[in-house]
């Protein structure tokens, strides 16, 4: 398929605002692509170049986006930053200076030069970056070269996610959405749109998506918990259930083959086992020759031998201070459940089955722990060993169903969190989870910082949907970081994704990227938020580095929230 053609259909997307439309759009796209190609077409529309597990990032600044076009049609930088500063979209940029051709080029060529472009490293790859770039825009067309811009700055954002290609790849089939249900289910083993795509184009859905299993290297999404305030509730709807301490670490999956691989995976997918040096010991640990685990890596401060808290662990993400770190901040690998063993999945065995495994498998030992359960049918002992947990210092307890498989998401009443007692009145039991959307300018104290106040909102479905306005609880340098990570994220329209009243207008729209945690003193309804409910005193409690908008708290979760508090 040349590039040309695709970029027709991205034009076309661009513009629909409608899901369904989008659906049957990239649903007649895929019908056209050849199943070589269609893994391509999937990270291209997406834009990106591979699975996210991957770790394959462009990350191009737009300056340099600035020298590229300069270069590839022949002009002089000061009048490309001129149309940018008129246009403000480097694909409008491109598009005006590009020369009319007949862009023969086609997506895997196309692909291929942006591959090279996200593996140049080392001394000069600036401008062999540089160079690879103007060459490839030189060669497409003023449509092509639009959206093949600005995909090395991230900007290539047409409103949807993974989730409308499942729906895309179902309506290819059966003209419907009838068919999501099992791309889903294989989506969440295999998490990799592109390749469930080309299995789909060669097999069909059913033969595709029968029998995948968990694959060591390929991170499974993790199961994940829901909220229930009383314990005699959790009885009711879960039966005999394990009651475990909640960590407030890194959720990580340990992927392990003996001599061969070693990855961590975070619940976002990011694949970080270079954070964990300590890993390298888990072979002296383990009894099998491979296996993926499922773990909090939790820091212990040398100082005071406590826990570390979350952002005291996520210190470790600095990528040339972690030699340093580890020395201050030790990790121990609290590990509560195993998928899979020596290459047989564990997913479809209940939780005392898969527990029984795992302390089989696990030799404790080292930065290795296994966490500690107790299996119960009462509610008084729940509460007992809430208050337990709580004066150990843990942040609360976890409470899972014991005849339950492990199920990716957060479905059923499968895994459930208590972070605040029946007893406790007056906040909410919980934190949330919320995408910035924008923000506005600071004002008084706060002009040095560059934020006053920032957007927030949570998914419902595609959409982003506003909740409030977030301006407390930060200190002086968490302005100037979130104003920091803001400033890169900044465009110029709107995202397609959000839905915000004109009175929540922020100064500086930014890509749906940064996800905070943040605590509230109650939920309202509200008649302006799109959410349909505000949050009332939020105030910032930490960034979520660990994850991406597709795991922000969705506005059901907000509802019941809302429910619980009353």
């Amino acid at each position: 398929m040349l590039f040309r053609e695709l970029s027709l259909y991205l034009e076309r997307l661009e513009k629909t605002a409608s899901r369904i439309e989008i659906t049957k759009i990239l649903s007649e796209l895929f019908k056209k692509t050849p199943s070589n190609e269609i893994n391509k077409v999937c990270y291209l529309v997406l834009g990106g170049l591979a699975p996210s597990y991957e770790g394959v990032i462009l990350n191009i600044a737009e300056k340099m986006m600035f020298r590229v076009l300069a270069k590839a049609y022949n002009k002089d930088i000061s009048e490309v930053i001129k149309t940018y500063k008129e246009k403000g979209d480097l694909g409008h940029v491109a598009f005006s200076l590009a020369k009319a051709n007949a862009g023969k080029l086609n997506v895997s060529e196309v692909h291929s030069e942006l591959m090279k472009v996200a593996k140049e490293g080392g001394e000069g790859s600036q401008e062999r970056r540089v160079e690879i770039l103007a060459g490839l825009l030189k060669n497409l067309d003023p449509l092509s070269s639009k959206f093949a811009s600005r995909i090395p700055v991230g900007r290539l954002r047409l409103g949807f996610s993974d989730k409308t290609v499942l729906d895309a790849l179902s309506w290819m089939e059966a003209g419907d959405k009838s068919l999501k249900p099992q791309l889903e289910k294989a989506y969440q083993v295999l998490p990799d749109v592109g390749l469930l795509a080309r299995e789909v184009k060669e097999k069909g859905v059913e033969k595709a998506c029968k029998g995948i299993v968990p694959v060591v290297g390929i991170p499974v999404l993790p199961m994940l918990s829901q909220r229930i305030k009383s314990p005699t509730e959790m009885i009711e709807k879960m039966g005999e259930v394990d009651v475990e301490p909640k960590l407030d670490g890194l959720r990580i999956l340990i992927h392990f083959v003996r001599g061969k691989l070693l990855k961590a995976f975070t619940r976002n997918l990011n694949e970080t086992s270079r954070m964990f040096p300590e890993l390298e010991k888990i072979g002296k640990f383990v009894d099998c020759d491979s296996a993926i685990f499922d773990c909090e890596a939790v820091g212990l401060d040398e100082k005071t031998k406590m826990m570390a808290n979350f952002q005291t662990t996520m210190t470790r993400r600095r990528k040339h201070e972690i030699s340093e770190t580890s020395k201050k901040i030790s990790i121990d690998f609290f590990i509560f459940d195993i998928i899979s063993k020596n290459g047989k999945s564990l997913m479809d065995k209940n939780y005392l089955e898969r527990r029984k495994i795992l302390e089989e498998t696990v030799k404790i030992g080292g930065p290795f722990k296994l966490v500690p359960y107790e299996v119960t049918k009462d509610p008084k002992r729940i509460n007992e060993l809430y208050k337990k947990r709580i004066s150990e210092g843990y942040e609360g307890i976890m409470v899972k169903r014991v005849n339950s498989g492990y199920i990716p998401g957060r479905t059923g009443w499968r895994w459930v969190k208590m972070k605040q007692g029946e007893e406790a009145q007056g906040k909410l039991a919980d934190t949330m989870d919320v995408v910035v959307m924008g923000y506005t300018q600071g004002r008084g104290k706060r002009v040095s910082f560059g934020v006053g106040q920032f957007l927030v909102g949570v998914k419902d479905g595609e959409k982003i949907k506003t909740t409030s306005k977030v301006g407390t609880g930060l200190t002086d340098e968490e302005f100037r970081e979130i104003e920091r990570r803001l400033k890169k994220l900044r465009t110029k329209d709107k995202p397609k994704e959000y839905e915000v009243h004109k009175n929540y207008t922020p100064d500086y729209w930014v890509v749906p990227s940064l996800v905070v945690e943040i605590a509230a003193d109650e939920i309202t309804k509200s008649p302006t938020h799109t959410a349909g409910i505000a949050l009332r005193f939020p105030r910032l409690v930490r960034f979520r580095d660990d994850r991406s908008p597709n795991d922000a708290t969705t506005l059901k979760e907000l509802k019941r929230l809302f429910d619980l508090q009353s």
